[in-house]
Formats: structure tokens, C-alpha cells, sequence
């Protein structure tokens, strides 16, 4: 039987802040932009979008911000999580790097996105909203804002990009469970998702997409507000709890890493494991690599271009200065639909730019290879999104080898995939394909942005 390293805090380890990046880097992201006027947005421009509480925490330069009492009780229901020992992984690859990764699997929704959600809900409890819109992928997202909202009492709408609800039915009842409303997006209950499906009946959707729907119901209604999983500063700010626990596991394994990966969408899981590690970087000397794995068709950061884009496909929030694909991109019908987004967020954005974090794009059916081998050996069926950040750190620890110069890795383990049987079926049936994505399909998205 496999001896599982377990690396463990208990509850009066847990970290009390978050941590906010924006204070320690050397060059801050340019500010977002109003869509309309094309002038620095003001905190009174989203308010009919967010709470005033998470409006401060999106440009906060405190390094620290403390998390409140009620948020860290519910953290305390499955935080803090895990780091493992990777040993029967690293003997099956037959490697003298060490790999460690961060669980996020034991949350109610399954996956890291809990850590965002909670606080979120919360802070619209406080200041007294009713109901919410969002978007989800996936639906790890949806799943993770559904008990949140239904925790504080509040009415959840979700947006759900149509290619995922068709994919993954059970994460669709899952909110429903939770007492959320899920909408299949595009749809015909906005402009937005209207407009999409007057030129494309058949659109699969994208995250996109759903964000021009979710944003809609809330600009429209002065009583609803809009809530986002991924990509903005203050949802990343919360995603550090991660990566502030895994300093303190790795001090009590008598280890630091010498890589970090992370799988990348809009940046949520990717920043919460590495954000931390980035400070130590920045302030501390420390020298870990930093590398985003991203699919290989969804490749903003390796193939995108740096600019001010729209976070949404039709074109109603703020422009972002961040690498894009361009907001009309509609990625291809990947499993992985967590990381089927056309933008990064702008704080991860602004790292690449400036060297302090790397990226890579990986295949489909490859990712689905070494999720399988880590299920077979690590005993935890990941989900499709948490197969790239698997891939990543095998690549890594292979040309380690290579080089002779074994590494600690670090990679982050954003959830299980027991609603995502339905890829691993695919896959086992040989249906799973990879998607070259051309240069002229990225060329022709990014040109229709003016």
C-alpha cells in the first residue's frame, strides 16, 4: 500500500489575511477602463455591479487584508487543505524531483473556487443584496457561489456556458441542490446571449459569453448584483489563503520549492498557489519559478497579445489591459471548461509581462494521459482543468531529470473530477481530440477589436 506524505496544518494554523499582490509589484497593471468613455473606471462606475467592500478590495495596495470571523468559520469546514507528498507519482515516472501538491479537492463544490465564493456572498450579505448573477464554466464556480448564496441567504442566478451543461449534467443539479437557478448561455433571455445566438443558433458558448449575460441581469436590475469567479484582483486576493497555507506545510516538510505550477483560466488557481511565493521572490530573495499551464487551444498567455480588451464577449464591462485571444474567441470544445477563457486577469497579466511569472500551452488528450496515470497512483481522480497543472509539473520534473538537476515541484490540485466521468469516459473511448489552433483564427479574433 502507498505511504501517503501528508502534509497537515490544523485550524490555529490557518492564515487570517489574504494576500494582495498589488502592494509588492514592481509595476502595477494599468487601470481598467469604463467601456463607454474609454476614461479610468471610478469606484462609483461598478457599484451597480459590486459591493462597496469588494469595489476597495479591487484596488487595495494594503499587503494584507483580514479575512472576516463569519468567512474564516466556513473556511474552517474544509481549510486548511492539504499538501501531499506525490511519492508513488514520482515512482512511476521514475524521477529524483520531488513533487508535492496542494489538495483543493475537499471543499463542498469539490475545488479551490469556494475560497471566493464564500467571501463574496458575504460581503453582498453585509451590505444587504438580495440576489446574485454569475457565470460559471465548468461549474466548479457555480457550484462552489450556489451554497455560498444559499448559506447567506441569497438568490443566485447562473449563466452556464452551454457546451458545460451539456458536458456535465451533474454539476447543473448540483446548483440546483443548492437552490441556484442555471441557465444554459447563450440564451434567449438577454440581449447579449440574443445577439450571440441571432449569428450563431448553434454556439456552444464560452465563458465569454455568459459573463455578457450575467453582467446584463445585474446592470439592468438596481437590486441584483453580479459576482465573478476568476480574473479580477479581489477574487485572486481571496485564492491566496492557498498558497499562504502551502508556505507554512512546506516549512514543516523541510522543503521549498523550486517550481510552482498551476493550471490557468482566468488566473484564480494559478495565483492562490503562487501569489505568496511571488512575495518571497519580490522581498525575500527566493528564486521558485512561477509557470501558468494553459490549453493549447485557449492560449492567451502564450499566444495571445497584451492590450486593453473587454472581459465579456459583447462587450458591457470595463476594458482590461491583460493578454487576449480577443473577446469574440469561442474556444473549442475542450473538457476542460474552467480554462475556456479568452482574457487573463490583468494582475497576472502585468506578471508575464514583466518575467516574474512564466506560461506554457498544453494538449487535450496528453493532460488526459497523465490525469489518468495521477488517479492510478495518487488515488484522486482530478478534474479535466487540474490534468494541465498535473502535466505541467511532470514536464517540469522530466527535464529536471534531463538536465540533472533534480527540483522541488509544487503544483496546485484545484478539485476532483467525480462530475467530470464523462471526459474520463470520452477519453478511455478514444473520442477525446486536440485542436490545433491557427495562427490566422487568432489573428481574425484579434482583429475585430477596435
Amino acid at each position: 500500500m502507498k505511504n501517503f506524505k501528508k502534509i497537515t496544518l490544523n485550524e490555529n494554523e490557518m492564515p487570517t489575511k489574504w494576500y494582495n499582490i498589488m502592494a509588492d509589484m514592481p509595476n502595477k497593471p494599468l487601470p481598467p477602463l469604463h467601456p463607454a468613455t474609454k476614461e479610468p473606471i471610478t469606484p462609483e462606475d461598478l457599484l451597480p455591479l459590486f459591493p462597496m467592500e469588494l469595489i476597495k478590495q479591487e484596488a487595495a495596495t494594503d499587503r494584507f487584508i483580514d479575512i472576516p470571523e463569519e468567512v474564516l468559520e466556513l473556511y474552517k469546514t474544509y481549510r486548511p487543505s492539504p499538501v501531499f507528498r506525490a511519492s508513488a507519482l514520482e515512482k512511476a515516472i521514475g524521477t529524483s524531483c520531488k513533487i508535492y501538491y496542494k489538495y483543493e479537492g475537499l471543499s463542498y463544490a469539490g475545488s479551490h473556487k469556494a475560497n471566493t465564493a464564500i467571501p463574496q456572498a458575504y460581503y453582498n450579505k453585509m451590505e444587504g443584496v438580495k440576489k446574485l448573477t454569475t457565470e460559471t464554466g465548468a461549474g466548479q464556480w457555480g457550484s462552489a457561489l450556489s451554497f455560498a448564496c444559499q448559506y447567506f441567504g441569497i438568490d443566485l442566478e447562473v449563466f452556464m456556458v452551454k457546451i458545460s451543461y451539456e458536458q456535465k449534467p451533474y454539476r447543473k443539479m448540483m446548483m440546483n441542490t443548492y437552490n441556484a437557478s442555471v441557465i444554459p448561455s447563450p440564451s434567449n433571455l438577454t440581449e447579449a446571449g440574443q445577439q450571440i445566438l441571432n449569428q450563431d443558433p448553434d454556439s456552444p458558448g464560452s465563458l465569454g459569453i455568459a459573463i455578457s449575460e450575467a453582467v446584463e441581469r445585474a446592470a439592468k436590475n438596481p437590486d441584483v448584483k453580479y459576482s465573478l469567479g476568476s480574473v479580477l484582483n479581489h477574487v485572486l486576493m481571496h485564492q491566496t489563503i492557498i498558497g499562504e497555507e502551502a508556505l507554512l506545510q512546506m516549512e514543516k516538510a523541510g522543503d521549498y520549492p523550486d517550481i510552482i505550477v498551476g493550471c490557468f483560466g482566468g488566473g484564480s488557481n494559478f495565483s492562490g498557489i503562487s501569489f505568496p511565493f511571488i512575495r518571497e521572490n519580490i522581498l525575500n530573495g527566493k528564486n521558485t519559478r512561477m509557470v501558468a499551464i494553459e490549453p493549447a487551444s485557449c492560449p492567451k498567455l502564450t499566444r495571445g497579445k497584451f492590450m486593453y480588451d473587454f472581459g465579456d464577449s459583447v462587450g458591457l464591462t470595463p476594458l482590461l489591459a491583460m493578454y487576449t485571444l480577443g473577446h469574440n474567441f469561442v474556444p473549442a470544445k475542450i473538457h476542460a471548461g474552467g480554462l475556456r477563457y479568452h482574457g487573463a486577469g490583468v494582475l497576472v497579466s502585468q506578471l508575464l509581462k514583466d518575467g516574474l511569472i512564466e506560461a506554457q500551452s498544453k494538449y487535450q488528450k496528453e493532460c488526459f494521459d497523465n490525469g489518468v496515470l495521477f488517479a492510478r497512483t495518487e488515488a484522486i481522480i482530478p478534474a479535466p482543468e487540474a490534468n494541465y497543472a498535473i502535466t505541467g509539473a511532470i514536464d517540469e520534473a522530466k527535464k529536471a531529470d534531463k538536465e540533472g538537476t533534480p527540483k522541488t515541484i509544487l503544483f496546485n490540485l484545484s478539485g476532483h473530477g467525480h462530475f467530470d466521468l464523462m471526459a474520463y469516459d470520452k477519453y478511455f473511448s478514444g473520442e477525446l481530440v486536440d485542436h490545433e489552433l491557427a495562427d490566422a483564427e487568432i489573428n481574425a479574433s484579434l482583429a475585430k477589436i477596435s
